[in-house]
């Protein structure tokens, strides 16, 4: 298997209807934490600028596609 189709296959897996429910559950909890951690007093002081937003909506982004890619490896049985 190329590069290609498994790089396809993986984007594909992003909106798998099998795989979302767990990764929403993980990117709100673990997002949350991180987003609280990093960014938490900013929010309530006030000073959450528009790369603080940007960097906040990554912060739940990233362990979306982690528990999506970890879902995808375990269902394919490599990487």
């Amino acid at each position: 298997m190329t590069h290609r189709n498994i790089l396809r296959q993986y984007i594909s897996s992003l909106f798998d209807r099998q795989l979302m429910p767990t990764a929403f559950k993980v990117a709100l909890f673990i997002g949350s934490l991180l987003f609280t951690i990093n960014h938490g007093w900013a929010l309530l002081t006030g000073h959450m600028t528009s790369e603080r937003w940007i960097s906040g909506s990554l912060t739940y982004f990233v362990p979306y596609m982690v528990s999506i890619h970890g879902q995808y490896i375990g269902r394919k049985g490599h990487i």
